[in-house]
């Protein structure tokens, strides 16, 4: 194994802070990372949309964008050979495949329209995640859960509740839980005229959505917050105020997504609050560029504090986290593997961390050994523990995985246009 010696040597100089390798290496293997399938198609599914609406837009014209179920199928088993670690994977409700002629309408999709990702799922043994889609649709050209028009309402009503099914679906066949996140594109460009009635609207309709029937303990069900999004600026009826108490007082989980806030604000240092009131948590995790505009997950300083909040606070088993960008101006299997790379890599830097100690220092006020460790551990050999990490799942090492997108890209993707 070419990785062997530096990862022992890399071994010894954590040790020396405390640090079991081989048991971060253990927790890191068994935390799975759910991955998006709406970055190989640039967010369009396969339920009849052509374009997308409700404040979201994906850039770029890259050759090789999936069209079919198969396509992009194939695009995420190439993905998951170059990356290492337990992985799920994350649908839309546009996502359903149709056979034999067959189309229904968002509000009547069932689970045997997810069959297929299901036989997809048991063969690679992931965990499937799902997320009713209120967006790109004739009836989502304006309000949806929190329209004034009742009949609208009512559409996405039936929609969500499907979408519980389909989740309960996808758990039982699967074995394991099915994180159901509903997020609306609800809001208005300019100064409301009155803010309270579309978020009762709003709230009334989760009402009724969570009103049927379903294992609590399969389905998790969470609402996911927004500040703002095209066509939106001035008010989101679903604000992380809303969110959070709803969330709270209904006993479900709430999901934040690290584009989803003011620039200013950063969801890891958000992560210890939410723990102390909630169970359970969500985590979407991405990279805004000023807003929400959903780049590619790099292993930058907010990445890597988020999954530190995840370790030090003992929480793997309460926090679930899945990624959520869409890059079409650049090889679209390549974005993904770099983002979910990274996802790994910030939760093996997480793991590498001597928290205890640290936490320690902090309440004994030692500051300054308290900055100099967290400085030093910058450059602790962490790139030959991660090397062995990848090596040992059997995937390529440093940017080896690069050539063989690249590879890939001039074999099947470039044949696609």
């Amino acid at each position: 194994m070419r990785t062997k010696n530096k990862y022992e040597e890399a071994k010894k100089e954590y040790k020396g802070l405390g640090i079991n390798v081989d048991e971060a290496l253990a927790k890191l293997q068994s935390y799975p990372v759910s991955m998006h399938c709406w970055q190989g198609d640039d967010v369009i599914g396969f339920d009849g949309s052509t374009s997308l609406s409700g404040g979201i837009q994906t850039t770029g014209n890259y050759p090789g964008k999936a069209t079919t179920p198969e396509q992009l199928m194939e695009d995420m088993d190439k993905v998951f050979t170059l990356v290492p670690g337990t992985k799920r994977i994350n649908l839309h409700a546009s996502y359903a495949i149709f056979e034999d002629g067959e189309k229904v309408d968002r509000d009547a999709i069932e689970p045997k329209h997810f069959k297929k990702w299901v036989e997809f799922a048991k063969e690679r043994e992931l965990g499937i995640d799902f997320n009713p889609t209120l967006f790109s649709h004739e009836k989502a050209e304006g309000l949806t859960l929190a329209s004034s028009d009742k009949d609208i309402r009512d559409f996405w009503i039936r929609h969500c509740q499907a979408c519980i099914r389909i989740s309960e679906y996808l758990a039982n066949e699967l074995d394991t839980h099915c994180l159901m996140n509903i997020w609306i594109p609800d809001g208005l460009k300019d100064i409301p005229g009155n803010r309270l009635s579309p978020r009762k609207r709003f709230m009334e309709s989760l009402d009724e959505i969570l009103s049927v029937s379903y294992d609590e303990d399969k389905v998790l069900v969470c609402v996911e917050s927004k500040v703002f999004g095209i066509g939106m600026e001035s008010y989101t009826v679903g604000s992380s105020e809303f969110t959070m108490n709803y969330a709270l007082s209904r006993g479900i989980l709430p999901l934040m997504d690290n584009g989803h806030y003011h620039p200013t604000e950063v969801v890891s240092d958000k992560i210890s609050s939410m723990l102390l009131f909630h169970d359970k948590i969500a985590l979407h995790l991405t990279r805004p560029v000023r807003w929400d505009s959903d780049h590619v997950v790099l292993f930058d300083d907010e990445t890597k504090e988020i999954t530190k909040e995840i370790v030090r606070n003992d929480a793997m088993d309460r926090i679930y986290l899945g990624l959520d960008f869409f890059d079409a101006s650049i090889n679209r299997v390549g974005a993904w593997v770099i983002g979910m790379r990274n996802a790994q890599k910030a939760l093996l830097y997480a793991l590498l961390q001597p928290n205890e100690k640290l936490s320690e220092l902090q309440d004994q006020e030692d500051f300054t050994q308290l900055m100099m460790i967290q400085e030093e551990l910058k450059t602790y050999p962490f790139n030959d523990i991660w090397n062995y990490y990848c090596e040992t799942n059997n995937v390529p090492i440093k940017d080896e995985w690069y050539q063989d997108v690249m590879n890939y890209e001039q074999e099947v993707l470039r044949k696609r246009d």
